[in-house]
């Protein structure tokens, strides 16, 4: 992608609080009838390779998993925050009126290598996994085990689980960086007086 150096990120920290905070990557494949996308819940597991491992299941009807030979190369895209940014929200634009509309966002390309798991353990594992993260919240959280075994069984006899070694990270936060911080700052507060308090509390710490 276009990644100005002022937009470029490069920690590897940073990288992976985007990912975790926006889960739901678009895997991004290559086969023999051309590019296809699925929109998958991924698990970062941060410890097992030097940029990560990322680990999802798709439903065993999607062909991706059989469209992909282990060791194909893939992208997954994390699309973090992100708002349209008036320019009537710098102050500067009051005294020069040179300013035009843009789009802050942040944004991870995750390029690795795809490993197919078709095996009952590993599927159980991830959905647990994921499940336990994002049902943390809730005052119960739900459980496998709130269900019947011979339920669960089937359903997870229903998916196939997928693996990626990250190999390569391209990060990008455009949060108004290549504005005067008087413009930035004055955006980043009016999106937090709107509610998009992600997008406008990573605008105010981008000085």
């Amino acid at each position: 992608m276009y990644n100005p150096a002022h937009f470029a990120v490069t920690d590897l920290a940073a990288l992976h609080r985007i990912i975790r905070a926006h889960p739901l990557g678009m895997l991004v494949t290559a086969g023999s009838s051309g590019l296809d996308a699925n929109h998958i819940p991924f698990e970062l597991d941060a410890a097992t390779a030097p940029l990560g491992t990322l680990r999802a299941h798709v439903a065993r009807a999607n062909p991706v998993w059989q469209q992909c030979a282990d060791g194909a190369a893939v992208l997954v895209v994390f699309r973090g925050a992100e708002a349209y940014i008036s320019p009537n929200w710098y102050p500067s634009k009051h005294e020069t009126h040179r300013l035009v509309p843009t789009w802050n966002y942040e944004v991870v390309h995750a390029h690795g290598r795809i490993s197919i798991r078709d095996d009952e353990a590993y599927v159980r594992g991830v959905v647990a996994r994921l499940t336990r993260r994002h049902e943390a919240t809730e005052p119960k959280p739900w459980k496998m085990g709130d269900s019947a075994p011979e339920y669960i069984d089937g359903m997870l006899r229903a998916i196939v689980g997928i693996e990626i070694t990250v190999d390569r990270l391209e990060g990008k936060s455009k949060l108004s960086q290549n504005r005067e911080a008087r413009d930035r700052l004055g955006a980043a507060e009016t999106l937090l007086t709107r509610g998009a308090d992600e997008l406008g509390q990573q605008m105010r710490d981008a000085g």
